[in-house]
């Protein structure tokens, strides 16, 4: 994991999507990205199981402004966002339901 706490934040127009009330899991992906499949189910059982949180996933290929700022160099990367939309932290590849819970509750811990 990367920490990206000095970045810009992220706005529900940046996104296109409404951002999570706690935290936001922007998921940079590709079409043909196997891993990527995996990194949505993953998240999205995290979203299923704790409220305020939001999953975002946006293809590279249509949204290479997302890519180049977080310097995407290959897929899945994802990228949780805080409350109000700063990168906390990258992760690239597929990460595990407890790397993605435990994620999450050290950005709520330190809130």
């Amino acid at each position: 994991m990367t920490d990206l706490s000095t970045a810009a934040a992220l706005t529900a127009e940046d996104l296109r999507r409404p951002l999570g009330r706690d935290a936001t899991f922007l998921q940079l992906s590709s079409g043909f990205c196997a891993p990527c499949r995996a990194t949505r189910r993953v998240l999205e059982r995290v979203v299923a199981t704790q409220d305020g949180v939001a999953h975002v996933e946006v293809d590279v290929a249509h949204r290479a402004d997302l890519a180049e700022r977080f310097g995407v160099t290959g897929t899945p990367t994802t990228v949780l966002l805080d409350a109000g939309g700063a990168p906390a932290v990258t992760v690239t590849g597929v990460p595990s339901l407890a790397q993605a819970r435990a994620a999450v509750a050290a950005l709520r811990a330190g809130a």
